[in-house]
């Protein structure tokens, strides 16, 4: 009896898959550091978000929609599978060959508070699916403008991806209306001017890899 081939997956969606699951677990240990980008400031995680957008973002161009969504769906694997590790992590006692200050070090950067956690499922989920969403409907109202649709999926995605994590996250701990502002308008500077040409490179990349272009 003869064996079911599996299914094919492309090199170009296996290949962004991958970096896909990457870039969810590394956006949140990155957000824990800010950096000054001129009169900006901003958590460096937006780095990484910027890359599940681009990546999305170029699934949707090179296959469909569907396909995209399925890869932020499966995005949520690693992302809580990740802070279920973190969370084991930080309850299992330290050796105690642990310097002190390491251990205070690492607690501080990997510990989070419940609502940090939730904001950011909420907001993942939310900004990346209304990404995918805007990108694909200007494409199918005609958009030619590869750049142009993938910097305004990408612009207002995270102005939403903002508004849910920090009040989830922060609303009545302290005021929250000047980080909001500041952090929307550094990602939409960011989205403005990485977005562009990464989309036009991650697009090349797919079809390099899958012998299309």
């Amino acid at each position: 009896m003869t064996t079911p081939a599996a299914p094919a997956i492309s090199r170009s969606l296996f290949s962004f898959a991958i970096f896909y699951g990457g870039m969810v677990c590394i956006a949140g240990v990155l957000g824990n550091k800010q950096v000054a980008l001129g009169p900006l400031a901003v958590e460096a995680g937006i780095f990484a978000f910027l890359m599940l957008v681009v990546t999305s973002s170029a699934v949707a161009e090179l296959f469909d929609r569907e396909t995209a969504n399925r890869l932020v769906l499966i995005g949520f694997v690693p992302l809580i599978a990740s802070m279920l590790l973190t969370y084991l992590v930080l309850g299992l006692p330290a050796a105690h060959e642990m310097p002190p200050e390491r251990l205070s070090a690492f607690e501080t950067i990997m510990g989070s508070t419940p609502r940090i956690w939730l904001g950011g499922i909420i907001a993942y989920g939310t900004s990346q699916i209304l990404n995918v969403l805007i990108f694909s409907r200007l494409k199918r109202e005609g958009g030619k403008l590869l750049w142009l649709r993938a910097g305004v999926a990408s612009i207002l995605s995270q102005i939403v991806d903002t508004l849910l994590f920090i009040t989830i996250a922060f609303y009545g701990i302290f005021p929250i209306g000047e980080l909001l502002l500041g952090q929307m308008l550094a990602k939409v500077v960011l989205s403005a001017v990485l977005v562009p040409p990464l989309i036009y490179l991650f697009v090349a990349i797919g079809k390099k890899l899958d012998g299309t272009g």
